[in-house]
């Protein structure tokens, strides 16, 4: 592979990982959801109105969390971004790799940062929030995430909220070839049993669910707003939450509702009721933003930026994780078809290997061994399998790059800072090696000279010597890339307590992925999802229980 074609190829690869799979579930031909009907323009809303709650992002957590609250509550949900139908390509796997080309558009569904390790990632911005752009793999969070989270949870009800979510929005997929290859690739290298399809988190090999159905129709977190209450919700999309309005005097503060501009630059003012609370849902990058830019975080930090202080909370933006993902990618000699994570395998050594194959039209002005003539272009399949490391222990910060909220925060996720990750890292490498001298990989090798069967990768090849510990160190640190799992920044015990509330601020709470110290499993859709319905019956009966 000659180093333009990589060269070509490498812009196409980062977005792929967002591309996702057929299922195989059937059922009815698909209809307009019924959500739509209380999706407005933040335009078509007064400059003043009263909830009951204010929820600040209609994403991964925010959705259900809405859906759940509106049963018996009046509620607002504000998203910055627009309905997923604006973006049909993002509805299919074939489609929607396109419309994320346009990450860096101040209306596309997708804004793209980039830490300042270099690392390009993405948030969603989009109502379902990254539930929407991301490569529809779910799975429960592992047993430890419970443990160790620092909350208190209700084991029956977190369940019961999980299958709340499948019911509505998860599929079985149906398992394609480069997929298969992967399982018993991970099987021969030891990473068992064979769990067959299982939604929980278990060790060995497992085929997850999906949010695409069996018409390979992208589902979201948006789709939880099917349950709803049409009476009692309303979401404002286009709806830019600049600052969570507090009052109180001394050490006794409230939030009392939040300022939010519209797509043509209008304020409104969104206040709470007696009793009611506002709720940050705007995932690990926007909750912390959007509390620094309220005056909630580090006295002499937001005296710096000449931001008045509401509240002084030393944590807020700290303690930023993201999973590192390393991996490899190949071209094979045979055709396979597009397909993204369906197939995990959760070893004991602190690493999960997923795999993912993608079909890519590729064109050149002159012929070489790729095409049959100039003005004919091939697709090319390139397959890769990659790690992800548990965790992780390596913590970063976030902080503000400007007051506008539009502007993306300056990040740092310090990968493999703690030589825990690290070796957790190498560890996963070396599983990928296991799996790639397997026999079920044999097909996928080229026929070199004198006989010698040879893998053609795309971008970094494997290390020479996997025993090489160093080797496999530099490898893991050179090739670090994202798997999109970032979260913290508003951390449990640090800036909310066990109940998510933020500390010493009345009736403000983060629910989401920011509060998070690891990353719950393979994959933490799942359990975000699951969060906000859990919180919303937490909340509902905690009003009750005030009440009497």
């Amino acid at each position: 592979m000659t180093t333009l074609i990589w060269s070509a190829l490498q812009g196409l690869l980062f977005l792929a990982f967002f591309s996702s799979i057929p299922v195989a579930r059937s059922g009815p031909q698909e209809q307009g959801p019924s959500y739509l009907k209380f999706v407005f323009n933040a335009t078509e809303f007064p400059h003043v109105d009263y909830y009951d709650y204010i929820i600040v992002g209609g994403g991964t957590a925010g959705c259900p969390l809405a859906a759940t609250l509106s049963s018996s509550h009046r509620v607002l949900l504000l998203e910055r971004g627009g309905p997923i139908q604006e973006f049909p390509s993002l509805l299919t796997q074939e489609g929607f790799i396109a419309a994320l080309m346009n990450v860096d558009m101040y209306d596309s569904p997708a804004q793209a940062f980039t830490s300042e390790e270099g690392v390009p990632n993405a948030r969603g911005r989009v109502l379902g929030g990254s539930s929407a752009i991301n490569a529809g793999f779910y799975s429960r969070a592992d047993a430890d995430f419970f443990r160790n989270s620092g909350m208190a949870w209700n084991l029956e009800v977190v369940n019961k909220s999980y299958e709340w979510v499948e019911k509505e929005i998860v599929f079985q997929p149906m398992l394609k070839s480069w997929q298969s290859v992967v399982r018993d690739a991970l099987l021969e290298a030891g990473v068992s049993p064979y769990n067959g399809f299982t939604l929980d988190h278990v060790m060995g090999t497992k085929i997850g669910g999906s949010t695409f159905n069996s018409f390979g129709r992208r589902h979201s977190a948006a789709d939880l707003l099917n349950y709803a209450n049409p009476v009692n919700l309303h979401v404002a999309i286009y709806a830019s939450v600049e600052r969570i309005l507090v009052v109180g005097i001394g050490l006794t503060q409230f939030a009392i509702g939040v300022i939010y501009r519209d797509s043509v630059g209008q304020y409104h003012h969104a206040m709470v009721k007696k009793n009611g609370e506002v709720i940050l849902s705007a995932g690990a990058i926007g909750s912390p933003q959007l509390l620094l830019l309220s005056g909630i975080g580090p006295r002499p930090y937001l005296s710096y930026w000449g931001i008045p202080v509401v509240r002084h909370l030393p944590y807020v933006g700290q303690y930023l994780y993201d999973n590192p993902r390393n991996g490899i990618s190949l071209v094979p000699p045979i055709p396979l078809e597009q397909s993204l994570i369906q197939v995990v395998g959760i070893t004991d050594s602190g690493s999960y290997i997923e795999a993912a194959s993608n079909v890519i039209p590729f064109a050149s002005p002159s012929p070489n061994i790729f095409y049959l003539s100039p003005l004919a272009p091939v697709y090319l399949t390139v397959a890769t399998i990659m790690e992800k490391i548990t965790g992780p222990l390596s913590s970063g910060s976030l902080r503000l790059a400007s007051t506008d909220v539009r502007v993306n925060p300056i990040v740092r996720f310090n990968y493999f800072n703690n030589p825990i990750d690290l070796e957790r890292c190498v560890n996963g490498t070396r599983k990928i090696g296991d799996a790639l001298r397997s026999s079920s990989m044999d097909g996928l090798r080229y026929l070199e000279w004198f006989g010698v069967k040879e893998f053609r990768f795309v971008g970094a090849a494997m290390p020479d010597d996997l025993s090489n510990t160093q080797e496999v160190e530099e490898f893991c640190r050179r090739t670090v890339s994202t798997i999109w799992h970032y979260h913290g920044g508003c951390l449990m015990g640090k800036v909310v307590d066990r109940n998510f509330r933020v500390k010493g601020v009345k009736s403000l709470r983060v629910v989401d992925g920011s509060t998070f110290n690891v990353s719950p499993g393979t994959n933490p859709q799942a359990t975000l999802m699951m969060l906000g319905r859990y919180m919303g019956l937490n909340i509902m009966e905690e009003r009750e229980k005030y009440k009497h």
